[in-house]
């Protein structure tokens, strides 16, 4: 079975390219320096600096695979190149009404630059499976951790 595609856009994709370098081309050497003078101390036993830059760049090395992988698989693709503005896809930005008439604008992004807090959801999320290929005035009915709810889209736009 072949793996999902990570689709992300160009913005997504370039912050993740932005971590990687950042953390590959500074952060990683300087500690690396740092690692080798506290080593150059002696007893590494005791030695806060060594330890703690050994833990540290354990992580660093941790979180490069992972943006290297994240990278590999991804998928660009511009919301502004969207052939159907009249359906809900990827990059789609949503108004919708639940029951009760409150209002949410969502955007649906890749996974790894989802931020709900901003209204960026994963384009895997429960509430984004549903609304994909909906069009306005669409009844769509999603299974949220609280319980179901039913949302009416509103407006669809696309940068």
């Amino acid at each position: 079975m072949e793996p999902r595609p990570n689709y992300i856009t160009p913005a997504g994709y370039a912050a993740l390219r932005t971590e990687y370098e950042a953390l590959f081309g500074t952060e990683r050497p300087q500690l690396v320096e740092t690692i080798a003078w506290a080593a150059g101390n002696g007893d590494r036993s005791e030695n806060g600096d060594y330890i703690y830059g050994r833990k540290r760049l354990r992580e660093i090395d941790r979180r490069l695979g992972w943006l290297s992988k994240r990278m590999k698989a991804a998928k660009v693709v511009d919301p502004a190149q969207q052939a159907d503005r009249t359906r809900i896809w990827f990059g789609a930005t949503v108004q919708i009404a639940d029951e009760d008439d409150n209002r949410r604008t969502l955007t649906l992004v890749g996974d790894d630059e989802a931020d709900a807090g901003k209204g960026m959801v994963g384009w895997n999320a429960p509430i984004a499976s549903a609304l994909r290929g909906a069009a306005l005035g669409d009844l769509r009915r999603v299974t949220l951790p609280g319980g179901e709810r039913e949302y009416e889209v509103i407006a669809i736009d696309y940068p």
